[in-house]
């Protein structure tokens, strides 16, 4: 009896939904073939999922493939990252793939068994313009730009957490400097073209505001970003619905109300009053001051380099973003199809300045799809000091790949502003698997600069990295980007001083002899 009761009701619903379809007129295939006609709706929902996890191959899926989550996966979780059997490369015949060039022998090479796999940078960030706060950064792998907002509160903290624990900086991207960034991570503070947390009411720039901020914080250098390589010369607009009392007071808005970001700066207008911010900013803070842009026209590198070769003048870093970088949500012709990969832009930009002698003068940063041991060691080939990783970090905490970033459904917790679903991503867990990712990826890179011979990955020449065009042809990474000789290198002092600084084991301490 129970069984019939619900049969009937099975089919009335079935009925009901047959007469909707047939009766509407928003679908064809619907009003054709009802009923059954949804299940191509539902096919189309999961198809990602079915690619994902049954379709396609290991190597396949884009932006990472699953060999690629399975090696951060497998990382952040301390679990075995090796792979057996051999390569599913194929290297015989794939085009554009990376190989590096191991040496037979080598000078003195640093522990690459050290369990915190200290890998500083190979120049001190603000030091050649004598900034009062300048310092060597202690790791050459750091968190790249995701604001609170963008991401939940969980995973900031679960980041920060684990940037304090790996070692490394933070950035805070461009959404303001939030309780969540303050969890013992050194921070990099990002301004953007909105100016949030340091703006007067009309969206201005305020240098006091700056300043107060940068003093209650553990703010090591600040970022001027221009653009970012997902989505470069394209403002924002923050809904109000999305403006909680929380955001609305990180950065500097109305409760409730809408918040256009404008595409450009409204503090500079043109590289010569751009150097006067930034010059503004190092003197009255102290900090070392950089700018973040993707890469399109020249004329704007150019003219940068130009300016700096006077000697007055100048920014400390430049972070360099690849049209391969991620974000929270863009058009998809911005993200397909606006500013230059990322080796390729890195390398025109690397070139501009190496053209006027300037490269040991200011520490090049890379982003872009980096978080990879063969993406980044084929970065610091063409002269990258530095690499900020995101979404690899997001996968150490837990991201999926589910793209789900611009809908705020993350299912994990991470790009949403949900509560429901930020409270099923566990802060502390999640900041050791981030600082044990971020850790295995200097291990990494310690291991493949040894087997190229030198102590550090900053050491690793465009001249011992082969591109492979199919099985007839490589070329230099020197030869494929038309770097001259000596380009994507470290001056003579530099290299001798990070070698030394790897190498040279500290004194033992001897008890005295009772």
């Amino acid at each position: 009896m129970h069984a019939r009761r619900i049969g009937a009701a099975a089919a009335t619903a079935l009925a009901v939904l047959a007469a909707r379809d047939l009766t509407q007129k928003k679908h064809a295939l619907l009003r054709n073939f009802p009923v059954i006609g949804h299940a191509r709706y539902l096919l189309e929902k999961i198809g990602p999922e079915l690619r994902q996890y049954i379709v396609t191959s290991n190597e396949e899926e884009r932006p990472f493939s699953r060999d690629q989550r399975t090696w951060i996966y497998a990382s952040a979780k301390e679990e075995n990252n090796y792979f057996g059997f051999g390569t599913e490369v194929d290297v015989e015949h794939v085009q554009g793939h990376a190989y590096l060039k191991q040496r037979t022998f080598a000078g003195t090479l640093p522990d690459t068994h050290d369990p915190q796999a200290s890998l500083p940078s190979a120049k001190v960030l603000g030091g050649p313009r004598g900034r009062a706060k300048a310092f060597r950064p202690a790791s050459v792998v750091n968190i790249s730009a995701m604001s609170f907002g963008s991401l939940s509160g969980a995973a900031i903290t679960a980041l920060n957490k684990g940037a304090a624990l790996a070692g490394t900086m933070h950035n805070t991207g461009e959404g303001g400097l939030s309780p969540y960034h303050r969890n013992g991570g050194d921070l990099v503070l990002q301004i953007g073209t909105a100016y949030f947390g340091c703006r007067n009411e009309d969206g201005s720039f305020n240098l006091d505001k700056l300043k107060d901020v940068v003093s209650g914080a553990p703010v090591r250098a600040i970022e001027i970003k221009l653009s970012q390589g997902a989505k470069p010369g394209l403002g924002g607009m923050l809904p109000g619905a999305k403006v909680t009392p929380e955001i609305a007071a990180i950065r500097g808005i109305p409760v409730g109300k809408d918040c256009a970001s404008p595409s450009r700066h409204t503090a500079f207008n043109d590289v010569d009053s751009m150097l006067d911010f930034a010059e503004l900013i190092a003197t009255e803070t102290g900090l070392p001051v950089g700018v973040k842009s993707a890469v399109g026209e020249m004329g704007f590198w150019r003219e940068l380099a130009t300016l700096m070769a006077r000697g007055d003048r100048g920014v400390d870093f430049v972070t360099v973003d690849g049209g391969e970088g991620g974000t929270g949500a863009a058009p998809r012709i911005f993200a397909d199809s606006v500013s230059l990969p990322y080796r390729m832009g890195f390398s025109r930009v690397y070139g501009t300045f190496a053209e006027l002698g300037l490269t040991d003068e200011l520490t090049f940063i890379g982003s872009g799809k980096l978080g990879l041991p063969e993406n980044a060691a084929v970065a610091f080939a063409l002269g990258a000091d530095m690499i900020n990783v995101a979404r690899e970090a997001m996968l150490s905490i837990g991201c999926i790949q589910a793209q789900k970033c611009h809908t705020d459904t993350c299912p994990t917790g991470i790009a949403t502003q949900n509560p429901w679903l930020a409270r099923g991503l566990d802060p502390a867990s999640k900041a050791t698997r981030a600082a044990v990712y971020l850790r295995t990826l200097r291990k990494e890179l310690l291991k493949v600069s040894a087997a190229v011979g030198v102590a550090h990955p900053g050491l690793i020449t465009a001249n011992d990295i082969e591109i492979m065009n199919g099985d007839y042809e490589a070329r230099t990474l020197a030869g494929v980007y038309g770097y001259k000789d000596g380009w994507g290198e470290l001056g003579p002092h530099l290299a001798d001083e990070i070698t030394a600084l790897l190498t040279t084991k500290p004194a033992a301490v001897h008890k005295p002899v009772v």
